[in-house]
């Protein structure tokens, strides 16, 4: 579904990602590792052309994200708070995304209806702007923006920081769920291992901006990824 070709980012002649290949096939829950400033961030940017390589194309089934815009149809992303429309109420914004993909009022409630445990009853009817919420409530509301049209590809950087330890294990266990229900191909990056093999069947290192392992989820993962990041 994802298919990165001689990818390359350049700021003032220093290169912080360089990748001359990787692929991400359909229904594949893909996971990113790596310290700060590993380029992380960077390649989900590319890969949703937010940012412009300095060389190379990432293609999304088949068509350079630079060219097209048939993968945003498909494509539902968090990043960061900048993605939310912070002067809108949570429901204002829902509908907001629902409206842009043909969405009635009764299919955003019923979409939303998996995402009632992850709010735990502080999202929802709070009569407040987004902008007013805790971090950790605005990026419940920004996954759950990301995941409502059940987009195909649905791609989250560190969409467990900031979360309670309960709110990261009914995190877990939803992305578990879209993926069994919808064979959502996902794109995760996370700082917390242990969560990510968790939800993820392929876990991919990057250090300083380069793939330096691409590994299968095993029950050794963990230990393998803590072995690494401990050298």
């Amino acid at each position: 579904m994802i298919e990165v070709k001689n990818l390359e980012k350049a700021y003032n002649g220093k290169t912080v990602l360089n990748i001359p290949a990787l692929r991400v096939m359909a229904g594949e829950t893909f996971g990113l590792v790596g310290n700060n400033g590993a380029g992380k961030t960077t390649l989900f940017r590319m890969i949703l052309d937010l940012i412009r390589p300095s060389k190379g194309e990432v293609f999304s089934k088949g068509e350079p994200v630079a060219l097209s815009e048939k993968w945003k149809d498909y494509t539902g992303s968090h990043l960061d708070e900048g993605f939310l429309i912070d002067y809108l109420t949570p429901e204002e914004y829902f509908k907001f995304i629902g409206d842009l993909h043909g969405l009635t009022a009764g299919d955003i409630q019923e979409r939303l209806q998996p995402f009632l445990d992850f709010f735990n009853g502080e999202v929802l009817q709070q009569r407040k702007y987004i902008r007013d919420f805790s971090k950790g409530n605005q990026k419940k509301v920004g996954i759950a923006a990301a995941a409502l049209t059940n987009p195909e590809l649905l791609i989250l950087d560190e969409p467990f920081a900031n979360l309670d330890p309960s709110s990261q294990i009914r995190l877990k266990n939803l992305l578990k769920h879209l993926h069994q229900q919808h064979n959502m191909t996902m794109l995760i990056s996370s700082h917390d291992l242990s969560h990510v093999i968790e939800v993820c069947e392929r876990i991919v290192i990057l250090e300083k901006g380069q793939v330096a392992q691409d590994m299968e989820t095993t029950e050794n993962t963990l230990e393998a990824l803590e072995a690494y990041f401990t050298v």
